[in-house]
């Protein structure tokens, strides 16, 4: 990727470009259907662009329980054609980006009475594989009780048969929804953070022609138009649909999942569970970077979509479903790190209990021309945008006689994945850790940089080849300034959240991180970005409140 193409110190510049491009297809919302739906309009040769009201995957797409999963409890509610379409779709993730997507073996333990039996177990996962076309040495295979409690000796024992054993993929969400974006801006897309739509713009047939858009970092508010706008807003769909007055029929269910993370030496977990809760539901405990974190809850929300609080219901709920399949470990909510809640956007379904209300993706069409797409899942994210950008070609194609190619996504490796592929990527760490190791980094750091940026980390040399000076006198290590510098010029990060949060996953993982080089991070950006004091108070504050909420239990 070319220096500086994707720059925060760039953004007024971005902003310009959009308003005089005449774009064919503007895109409102910057997770990850909305980056899906740039690169796939984008290499179809659509202009087309993106603004995003707070950062790229700010919302949902930074919130997930962070698994490109097949969705193995659709199963148990007949989505077979759910299940076929994500499983398969997770090994096309996997292939593009291998840097960002990891196959994660995943143990579900069976018990006495508990969700799943031996037999049902077994068929369920057999049927999983045949649906989600798993590779053969991916494929399911039952454990004894003995293999099941090698495999995670903190399980409980009482009453357990064994275990279903089968690969599921672990990704960083904030990760890759950047990726596909920088992949789609490198390709021509244009994308713009911390720009809010505030109205709609239409003729006088009441034909959309563009929005208003407000810059939310300097107050100006901008028009845009384009030929087409999709709304891809997720738990903000509704909202963008009242102010074009047709929030009719279907609407938008919010409902609320938390995770809590805990340190691996208090909650040793060797081995990602799948397990059943007392009340039935089922979640997800996974070790990850010497933690474990465990979620995720499924509860109806009312409340502000910008900041989802955790309750003290849900912590309940979720360390008593960890001492409940996990009795040794005796976790309290002092042990709980940081912890993080999101919304799922989900098409109401009346009578419906949370968890049951369909995962599938819907696509409405306003009386004015909006097209909003709403539901889905992360893993689907490419289907969802290749359905929308064939919707955008086929009016285009009516109404302005203009042709666009097909989808061609499938093969299209992201920013960063250019590593030879899923096969030769163990390989290409080595050759990186290496050339790392040269620069003077340790093993774990330069490591640690190959696998967050994949083949982008040829940039991250660069800046530590040519940046100890300014490391030094910014009194940083080296592999955090390369980080930090990297985030603003090429994932356009505006606010120290941005990169704490979804350009590192620090705050949730490595706390430590944040309150070590926050202050020292803040001042690298205040400089480099020409904050004014009251800027960077304002940032200081927005970070430390993001800190509250995910450091306090309640």
């Amino acid at each position: 990727m070319d220096n500086n193409q994707f720059s925060s110190n760039k953004r007024e510049k971005y902003i310009e470009d959009m308003k005089t491009a005449s774009l064919d297809l503007l895109v409102i919302g910057g997770g990850v259907t909305g980056a899906g739906i740039l690169l796939d309009a984008t290499t179809r040769g659509m202009k087309a662009g993106v603004l995003e009201m707070q950062d790229f995957a700010g919302g949902t797409s930074s919130r997930s329980t962070k698994l490109v999963h097949g969705g193995l409890r659709y199963l148990k509610q007949f989505e077979v054609g759910l299940v076929a379409e994500v499983g398969k779709e997770r090994a096309i993730v996997y292939e593009n980006a291998p840097h960002v997507t990891t196959p994660e073996w995943m143990l579900l333990p069976m018990y006495k009475k508990g969700t799943f039996g031996k037999f049902s177990t077994s068929i369920g996962l057999k049927v999983y594989d045949f649906l989600a076309g798993v590779k053969r040495k991916e494929r399911r295979s039952m454990l004894s009780k003995e293999e099941t409690l090698n495999r995670e000796p903190l399980l409980k024992k009482k009453d357990i048969l064994g275990g279903g054993y089968y690969v599921e993929y672990k990704t960083d969400d904030a990760r890759l929804t950047l990726e596909i974006m920088k992949e789609a801006v490198y390709r021509g897309g244009k994308a713009i953070n911390y720009i809010k739509v505030v109205d709609f713009i239409y003729d006088k047939d009441g034909k959309l022609l563009g929005v208003k858009a407000e810059d939310t970092l300097s107050g100006k508010v901008h028009e845009i138009y384009a030929k087409k706008i999709v709304n891809a807003a997720g738990p903000w769909v509704d909202e963008l649909r009242d102010i074009d007055k047709s929030k009719k029929g279907k609407r938008i269910h919010h409902t609320k999942g938390i995770h809590l993370v805990i340190d691996g030496e208090r909650f040793p977990l060797r081995q990602a569970v799948y397990f059943d809760t007392p009340d039935g539901r089922m979640v997800f405990a996974i070790p990850r970077e010497g933690k474990a974190y465990v979620g995720t809850t499924d509860t109806d929300y009312k409340g502000d979509l910008k900041n989802p609080r955790i309750t003290h219901d849900d912590v309940d709920y979720v360390v008593k479903a960890i001492n409940f399949m996990f009795p040794d470990v005796k976790i309290t909510e002092k042990d709980i790190e940081s912890s993080w809640a999101g919304l799922r956007p989900l098409i109401h379904e009346d009578g419906k209990d949370p968890s049951e209300i369909s995962r599938k993706d819907e696509v409405f069409f306003s009386p004015s021309g909006l097209i909003t797409i709403a539901g889905g899942k992360l893993t689907g994210y490419r289907k969802m945008a290749e359905k929308v950008a064939d919707i955008v070609a086929g009016q285009l194609e009516k109404e302005v006689g203009i042709k666009y190619d097909t989808s061609n996504t499938k093969h299209l490796v992201l920013s960063g994945g250019n590593v030879g592929g899923s096969s030769h990527y163990p390989e290409y760490i080595r050759q990186k850790v290496s050339e790392g190791l040269n620069l003077g980094l340790s093993k774990d750091d330069a490591e640690q940089l190959v696998k967050k940026y994949g083949s982008n980390v040829d940039r991250l040399f660069e800046i530590i080849r040519d940046g100890q000076k300014e490391a030094d006198l910014n009194k940083l290590p080296i592999q955090v300034y390369a980080t930090l510098i990297y985030a603003m010029d090429e994932e356009m990060a505006t606010t120290p959240a941005d990169y704490f949060i979804r350009r590192t996953s620090a705050m949730y993982f490595d706390i430590a991180y944040v309150r070590l080089w926050k202050e020292k991070g803040i001042a690298l950006m205040a400089k480099h970005l020409n904050w004014t004091p009251e800027q960077t108070q304002q940032h200081t504050e927005e970070l430390e409140r993001q800190m509250s909420y995910s450091t306090e239990a309640i």
